[in-house]
């Protein structure tokens, strides 16, 4: 059981599997969020994106289903959203404070987190209610599990490859769209896409693990410290905008110059962190990384089926 391709199964079964097991995670996240909601309902949107990274990875095989689940799990994980924004705000207020402390002590963040806090207590999910919210997203993934029994992919090891290859290429085009944009432009939402596909890329390298054509530990690794940057970047820029529009938890502050200074100062640092880590990271041309891992998966498919390996996976 885990986040990561079989090479020895088919790849309909293999998918099936890791979506049912992610569905599981997702299901006891959401339960627990009727007492945990903070905690556990981050954990649920992360799971979510894993699966809706494995749909992007396997959509050329299966277009319409992918499509159409992805945009199942999307809806869910943006009726959960409610006071992740909120925690969001009060994290990016604590990184200020630990890496601008004098900054911090005149932007008064003391008493704004505290503003914040009673915020993020009063974030309800509109006249519904939390209950109505986490039963109706329960139900929605109940209707997934059964769909994922309608999904059928190509299973011969060529086949399967090109499948995995035009996914995984999918998504390394997006992420270089996205940095160009950033680069050029640089407006929030074009860090925003470049962030989305760094997390789906990330969730693509843990999938394909045995079959990536290259050392896959330190490269997830430096995806990894480049998404948490990226999200840091977008955490600013949201409390920029918030602020900027004098929209709620910052409707009845005052003036926020002080703060706004703090946060321009972190978005400079985070910028240019974020567009050196990704050229880095994307400078090699995503079709030739597709061809060598199309390569790769189809050896790796294929030895696997030649051994007689290429069993149902139990999942134990």
């Amino acid at each position: 059981m885990s986040f990561r391709i079989d090479p020895r199964a088919p790849l309909t079964v293999e998918v099936r599997r890791i979506a049912h097991e992610e569905l599981d995670k997702i299901a006891a996240y959401l339960d627990a969020a009727r007492d945990d909601p903070d905690k556990a309902l981050h954990k649920a949107r992360r799971r979510l994106k894993n699966l809706r990274a494995l749909l992007h990875l396997v959509r050329p095989g299966a277009e319409a289903f992918c499509r159409g689940e992805n945009d199942r799990y999307r809806d869910i994980a943006r009726s959960i959203a409610g006071p992740r924004q909120a925690s969001a705000l009060i994290e990016t207020v604590d990184r200020l404070a630990d890496d601008f402390p004098e900054e911090a002590k005149a932007a008064g963040l003391g008493a704004i987190r505290l503003s914040l806090v009673r915020h993020r207590a009063e974030t309800t999910y509109g006249e519904a209610g939390l209950a109505a919210t986490l039963d109706a997203a329960l139900s929605e993934c109940t209707v997934g599990r059964i769909a994922l029994e309608t999904l059928t992919l190509p299973d011969s090891p060529e086949a399967a490859a090109d499948v995995l290859a035009e996914g995984a290429l999918g998504t390394l085009r997006r992420a270089r769209r996205g940095l160009e944009q950033a680069r050029e432009r640089g407006e929030a939402e074009d860090f925003h896409e470049l962030r989305k596909a760094v997390k789906t890329h990330g969730a693509h390298l843990s999938l394909l693990r045995k079959l990536w054509p290259s050392p896959v530990k330190p490269r997830r690794e430096r995806i990894d410290m480049l998404g948490e940057s990226l999200g840091e970047l977008h955490d600013i820029f949201v409390m920029r905008a918030l602020i900027e529009a004098h929209e709620a938890p910052f409707d009845e502050a005052p003036e926020q110059k002080s703060l706004m200074k703090v946060l321009k100062r972190s978005e400079k640092v985070l910028r240019k962190l974020c567009l050196t880590s990704a050229e880095d990271l994307f400078e090699e041309k995503p079709r030739r990384v597709a061809r060598r891992l199309a390569h790769k998966a189809r050896d790796g498919l294929a030895e696997a089926a030649a051994d007689g390996k290429a069993e149902p996976s139990t999942g134990k």
